[in-house]
């Protein structure tokens, strides 16, 4: 069944083909997003190099018009043609492999890409909290770790990796949903229990690209936008704090991009991850809108029909499988997401 359906929609994203869906995305653009890129030599898991370009190679055989994330966010606002058969790419964070392995493997392409960047991050002055997590687990010197989060009592045993992993992601998921203060005090209670030391420096996997190596990206048709400082759940912060990690990553990027991208990515991107207090203050700093991590198709009507329209356009994760990607760009997708939404109703 999955060969057929990637057989049909070839057949569909024929160029010069008429497609079905096509009406479906009429002023509407498709934003991928990706985040590590794969480095063997240092254990790096992502998106391997080759799927990513027999993608991008499909599109421009099949005439897709792939362009900036800022592009289709002037679009949108009605500033220039109306948006047809389009695609922009994403990449959150911020990690070295973004800048050596993605920045050359879009431009292979000519693909505009953005991506965005914690600036703390970039700046050394920390290593991403699920990053310091994994490293904690992965170096523990007991087989089981108790802590207390949103004061409930949490433990956790593991007899393998497959356990480790399990207990990673649900404390991961967990985290999220304190204050940031707080997540950051239960990661160095469980580094104490777990006996043990986080350097100051992340290992070469969990780097951040650098200031030059981003600026060599931006040489390569890379453009960056702000991702906060320090990458907290925003929703999770003090009003301070929460209008600092937007402004002056803004500031950052400024200071030491070409030419930044007035688009921001709130971090994990869910709609409980941020709220009006993130709008009105992105709309004082003049950005032109921002992205969320949830799937779902950037559309005119969605940007235009209230104010934070702009602030909450949506985006779809890059999926390994060739076929589910097409789906997406062809519009088949969308035509699913109207069939199951009117079946709901």
């Amino acid at each position: 069944m999955a060969g057929l359906k990637d057989q049909l929609l070839r057949l569909l994203l024929l160029p010069g083909s008429t497609l079905p869906f096509a009406p479906l995305l009429r002023d509407c653009a498709t934003i991928f997003f990706f985040h590590r890129f794969e480095v063997p030599d240092l254990g790096v898991r992502g998106h391997a190099s080759e799927p990513v370009r027999i993608f991008l190679a499909r599109l421009r055989r099949l005439r897709f018009e792939i362009v900036s994330l800022e592009d289709v966010f002037r679009r949108l606002r009605g500033d220039g043609p109306r948006l047809r058969r389009t695609v922009a790419f994403t990449i959150d964070d911020g990690y070295f492999d973004q800048a050596s392995v993605a920045a050359p493997l879009f431009a292979e392409f000519d693909c505009p890409v953005t991506t965005f960047v914690a600036t703390g991050f970039l700046d050394r002055e920390l290593w991403m909290w699920w990053d310091r997590l994994e490293h904690v687990l992965a170096h523990a010197k007991r087989p089981s770790l108790a802590v207390r989060l949103g004061g409930e009592p949490l433990r956790y045993d593991w007899s393998d990796d497959a356990a480790r992993r399990r207990a990673l992601l649900d404390l991961t998921e967990r985290l999220k949903r304190v204050p940031d203060a707080e997540k950051h005090a239960a990661i160095d209670a469980l580094a104490v229990a777990a006996e043990v030391e986080i350097p100051r420096d992340p290992p070469p996997a969990y780097a951040p690209m650098t200031w030059d190596e981003l600026r060599a990206a931006e040489k390569l048709g890379m453009q960056f936008g702000a991702h906060t400082v320090t990458h907290p759940i925003l929703s999770q912060t003090p009003d301070a704090q929460s209008r600092h990690e937007l402004t002056r990553s803004w500031e950052r990027l400024q200071q030491e991009a070409a030419r930044p991208s007035p688009v921001f990515c709130y971090p994990n991107g869910t709609p409980a991850d941020y709220g009006p207090r993130e709008m009105r203050t992105l709309d004082e700093l003049g950005m032109l809108g921002a992205v969320l991590g949830v799937p779902g198709y950037a559309d005119r009507a969605s940007f235009a029909s209230r104010s934070e329209g702009r602030f909450e356009v949506r985006r779809f994760g890059y999926d390994a499988r060739l076929a589910y990607n097409l789906q997406v760009v062809s519009g088949l997708e969308r035509f699913k997401q109207i069939v199951r939404g009117n079946a709901a109703a």
